[in-house]
């Protein structure tokens, strides 16, 4: 017995490379979140300085040839505290995402499949959850949490649960109403093997491209959720948290807050842009095919 699945169009592997050359745009943001990428990545061999070691006698120092970005106001190096802090930023966007991406399709197939009273349970959470801004409810969540790196990852996590659910939803939809799934019911597959073999690869690069522009948004709550003190605790550097220290010192010292603002828009829009980029590339009515 073979096993039913739907027939799909093979995609060519320069599809990804075609929509980017027809959106120049593309190439920026791709280029953009590759160095970001490599500068966490190689992060110990580029900072010039102990992201931690303090420095009394060069503290709030401007840009200069010895500290390319300036010192804060314990004297650390802002360049090495930057180039650490994406590993911070970026890990946390990235698991957040991928655990809510995880939790939140597995939820919104099973309600779009099983249907009736399931479904309008599931769906009623997610409105709830939906009607608080992403930001409050992660506050609120980190918040009885308390504050570290684990913590923050479930809060952000716990906020982007719903959208993944509307996400997987809808298409499982109309999914479970194809012929592949009718000839799998008539051949005595189980639910759970068509809703993970069947359902899932064919709503999958829906669920990707948004999980890449969630991303985005897991940078910014970090970012935010570190400003307000609930993130990483000092003296682990992150964006948020270099920001929410040079606050006091904004006026006369303005690199303190100014290079990691441009490292979250940088990379929020580098993300943005990649986002964009896929969902050309996988949609087929955005590149004119039927």
């Amino acid at each position: 017995m073979t096993a039913v699945t739907e027939t799909i169009p093979a995609r060519k592997p320069n599809v990804v490379l075609q929509t980017l050359n027809r959106n120049r745009l593309s190439w920026v943001g791709v280029g953009l979140l590759v160095l970001i990428l490599l500068s966490a990545i190689f992060a110990p061999l580029l900072a010039p300085h102990d992201p931690l070691q303090q420095n009394i006698l060069h503290r709030l120092e401007g840009p200069s040839p010895e500290f390319w970005l300036g010192t804060d106001s314990y004297g650390r190096d802002v360049l090495s505290r930057l180039l650490y802090g994406t590993r911070v930023s970026l890990a946390v966007g990235f698991l957040s995402v991928l655990i809510a991406m995880t939790v939140g399709s597995a939820i919104g197939i099973l309600a779009g499949y099983v249907g009736g009273m399931v479904d309008q349970v599931i769906m009623g959470l997610v409105d709830v959850m939906l009607s608080f801004p992403t930001l409050l409810l992660g506050l609120m969540v980190a918040a009885m949490l308390g504050a570290s790196l684990e913590n923050l990852i479930i809060a952000i996590a716990i906020t982007e649960t719903a959208p993944f659910v509307r996400i997987a939803r809808a298409p499982t939809i109309s999914a479970k109403r194809k012929e592949y799934v009718e000839a799998g019911r008539a051949l005595g597959f189980s639910p759970l093997r068509i809703m993970g073999v069947h359902i899932l690869p064919n709503i999958l690069s829906d669920i990707v491209v948004v999980a890449s522009l969630w991303m985005a948004s897991a940078i910014r709550t970090e970012a935010s959720l570190s400003f307000i003190g609930l993130g990483v605790q000092p003296p682990t550097p992150t964006w948020g948290g270099m920001i929410r220290e040079g606050f006091e010192n904004i006026l006369s010292s303005w690199w303190l807050v100014v290079f990691p603002s441009l490292a979250i828009l940088l990379t929020v829009l580098a993300l943005n842009i990649l986002g964009d980029a896929l969902r050309d590339a996988i949609d087929p009515k955005l590149k004119g095919e039927s």
